[in-house]
């Protein structure tokens, strides 16, 4: 059953996305950015409507009273694609830094300019830094955005160990924006590189924020710290719960290096 419904959602998934790119596209161009920033978000909520309702899988997000007015770069765990869109209806004006090579794909490149993100060259990791730090703090100059950027940068198996990237750390010092740290382990019902969705209850939770001003590895060191107990802690309520997924490898280790039962 579970392979039937997951191969149901993928399918009405996709077909959710092409659908409305279609529909919602003269509204879409000819509205301003802030009222185009309907359809994305729409499009997030329908999704994970359908997810829920197909394959079995709710989505819980707490934490929203962490968020700060402004300005801020939100810091995600990243396990599954769930984590790229399920955030989105709780953020006002999203920004990502994203490869330039998504931008040229026909229709979606289209969506990805109007909202004005920041495409680099992922070639040369300096330089890409370098022209994302100058282009972000452009971008945030001109208007009150939130940017989403995942410290570990690929996606990685719930429970594995922590492999945090120095662009946050760059992106932190040189922005001077609070940072909140974002837990979950979504990658438990929704893994990466797999069709299959489970049931279930995704729980993610927006941590207090990381005020701006700290030395950079005393701020590496505790957004890390606070995102893999957060982490932890949900990993352990989801083994322990009533109809738990199942457990990769890395999440089974885990488990065992902090002594939980289950």
């Amino acid at each position: 059953m579970v392979q039937i419904r997951s191969l149901a959602f993928n399918i009405v998934f996709y077909a959710n996305l092409i659908l409305q790119m279609l529909f919602w596209t003269p509204f879409y161009f000819l509205a301003s950015r802030q009222r185009a920033w309907f359809v994305p978000k729409f499009w997030a909520c329908s999704s994970l409507w359908l997810q829920e309702k197909i394959a079995g899988t709710k989505s819980e997000v707490t934490g929203q009273e962490n968020l700060p007015h402004g300005s801020y770069i939100l810091a995600p765990k990243h396990q599954s694609f769930w984590d790229t869109i399920a955030f989105l209806p709780y953020i006002p004006d999203a920004l990502y830094i994203l490869k330039r090579e998504l931008t040229w794909i026909p229709f979606f490149g289209w969506y990805i300019a109007k909202m004005r993100m920041i495409p680099v060259n992922r070639g040369s990791r300096s330089k890409a830094l370098k022209a994302a730090v100058a282009a972000t703090k452009a971008e945030l100059d001109r208007n009150s955005r939130q940017l989403i950027i995942y410290p570990e940068g690929t996606r990685r198996a719930p429970g594995a160990e922590p492999a945090y990237k120095w662009g946050i750390v760059e992106l932190y010092s040189q922005l001077n924006l609070p940072v909140v740290p974002v837990a979950h382990v979504a990658g438990l019902y929704w893994p990466r590189r797999k069709f299959l969705r489970h049931p279930g209850t995704i729980h993610a939770r927006f941590l207090p924020p990381i005020p701006p001003g700290l030395g950079k590895e005393e701020f590496m060191q505790r957004l890390i710290a606070e995102t893999e107990a957060a982490c932890d802690q949900l990993l352990i309520e989801a083994a322990r719960s009533k109809n738990p997924p199942p457990l990769p490898p890395t999440a089974v280790e885990r488990l065992k290096e902090l002594g939980a039962k289950v």
